[in-house]
């Protein structure tokens, strides 16, 4: 079969534009990290610029996005390659990693700011944060949590998490519906 490589261009400024927007990011905040300007930026989301690898590769990283994400490559047909994202309200994006019924569920999440409304329930969450700094309010305790840091907590205390301000925040989610537990079998040298 044959692809069609005009048909993949002109989708990769709709992606752009959802990535950006997703993330919280203005074209004048990219523009400033990636060293593009605001207009090229402005043209590659519309369409009216042709997208090279030069202009991608920075995009993709200053949005914390496969290079895939932005092209759609075509499908594979593994799920782990092409996952399928879930976009919730107020910017939030889910993308389940894993699809094993009862069983520990992964998700990368993007999560836009949020209001602020404790819940409990039965399980266990394994929170990881990839991008951005992460508030955690478990019962009357609050933590913050940087690039790199990890939470794990029992969903039967009360709990929220989102963002800690205006940015959004990047996260691999774990969570084991009947209280399924992490066993280390490593300990980090002193």
């Amino acid at each position: 079969m044959a692809v069609d490589v005009n048909t993949i261009l002109e989708g990769i400024g709709p992606r752009l534009h959802s990535a950006r927007k997703a993330r919280g990011r203005t074209l004048k905040s990219l523009a400033e990290e990636t060293g593009l300007s605001v207009s090229t930026l402005s043209r590659l989301e519309s369409g009216l610029r042709r997208p090279t690898l030069d202009l991608l590769i920075p995009l993709a990283q200053a949005l914390h996005v496969a290079l895939d994400q932005l092209v759609a490559a075509p499908a594979s047909g593994d799920p782990r390659i092409h996952l399928e994202p879930r976009h919730h309200r107020q910017g939030s994006v889910l993308v389940p990693i894993t699809r094993y019924p009862g069983r520990v569920q992964v998700f990368k999440q993007l999560l836009g700011p949020r209001e602020r409304r404790l819940t409990s329930h039965p399980g266990y969450e394994w929170l990881y944060v990839l991008a951005g700094r992460l508030q955690l309010v478990l019962g009357e305790h609050e933590y913050q949590l940087a690039p790199g840091e990890l939470a794990e907590f029992d969903t039967a205390k009360p709990h929220w998490f989102g963002p800690t301000g205006d940015e959004a925040v990047e996260i691999l989610h774990l969570f084991g519906p009947f209280g399924d537990q992490a066993v280390n079998r490593t300990s980090p040298q002193p």
